[in-house]
């Protein structure tokens, strides 16, 4: 079973919007509800996860999705950055 950072998805769901974090060779990134795919670093992705785990943000909830390794991962729809 591989349990590797890069073999997960996030979720962080809220009321009205979802946002996505994984982890992909080596670094971390976030797609936000509009779809825009930002680099991000471990210490972010906690920053936002911990509040929501904590129940300090009772609004909002956390899925974590397992995939038997990074190239079987479903991640979100990516919009092109100008």
């Amino acid at each position: 079973m591989n349990l590797t950072n890069e073999s997960y998805v996030i979720k962080i769901i809220g009321k009205s919007s979802t946002e996505f974090y994984y982890k992909n060779e080596g670094s971390w990134y976030k797609v936000s509800a509009r779809g825009r795919k930002f680099k991000a670093t471990a210490e972010q992705v906690l920053n936002h996860i911990l509040p929501a785990v904590a129940g300090i943000k009772p609004n909002v909830t956390i899925k974590v999705e397992h995939y038997e390794g990074a190239e079987k991962r479903v991640l979100p729809a990516i919009r092109e950055q100008k």
